[in-house]
């Protein structure tokens, strides 16, 4: 059985923000809701993984430290799809759920908002959908079956899974203009995101929650 997940290359990754924004129109994303996230690193007592990501990422494109000697990276967030989700864990309703083929989803007709998954989530990457919900555009953009957005629920990245189920690649994977992510079956020693990890620092985001993200960083 497949176990999909992804490696993101932070010294490829530039900011551009292509991979936030095809996942926002792919998903037909509302106002105020972002499955992917680019963080901008510019404070010199930062370091991945284990601490805060908003820290030092509050100025977007703004670089750290004093001249010459300045720092600025990226660090892009999105849901870990963990092995060992502590959302899951804590779900009432079975509305968070972990698949075989690794990917950790949320079933919107099972969810009643509650909140206690987003309350587990060590990564912040999970938003309940409010009733203000607002949309930039009068009709609908991206995947003609992309997740539907109800009132009262949680949401987060899916890894594109309707994407995946026809064979085809996660939305921020397919923009990416500086080739910085990797996408396939971790358990393959030959895949993409294995092959890209090979001789790398391979970092797990907070891996001291013991989740065991399915998205490496590599330095």
């Amino acid at each position: 059985m497949t176990r999909y997940g992804m490696a993101i290359d932070l010294n490829r990754c530039f900011g551009c923000q292509a991979c936030a924004a095809a996942c926002k129109i792919a998903n037909n994303l509302p106002k105020g809701l972002s499955y992917n996230v680019v963080y901008t690193k510019n404070d010199d007592d930062y370091t991945y993984p284990g601490t805060a990501v908003a820290k030092g990422a509050l100025i977007n494109d703004s670089a750290g430290g004093a001249f010459p000697d300045c720092s600025l990276s990226f660090f892009p967030l999105g849901c870990q799809h963990c092995a060992n989700p502590s959302c899951v864990a804590v779900c009432p309703t079975g509305a968070s759920s972990k698949g075989e083929n690794g990917i950790v989803s949320v079933d919107s007709e099972l969810c009643i908002g509650c909140g206690s998954c987003i309350k587990a989530c060590p990564y912040g990457v999970r938003t309940l959908i409010g009733e203000d919900v607002e949309y930039y555009l009068d009709l609908a953009v991206g995947e003609v079956d992309a997740p539907a957005h109800k009132i009262d629920t949680v949401e987060k990245c899916t890894f594109c899974k309707n994407l995946i189920e026809r064979g085809e690649e996660p939305a921020c994977m397919q923009l990416c203009p500086g080739r910085a992510r990797y996408w396939g079956d971790l358990d393959d020693p030959t895949s993409d995101p294995n092959v890209a990890a090979q001789g790398r620092e391979v970092l797990h985001y907070l891996e001291d929650e013991g989740t065991e993200p399915s998205v490496l960083y590599l330095r």
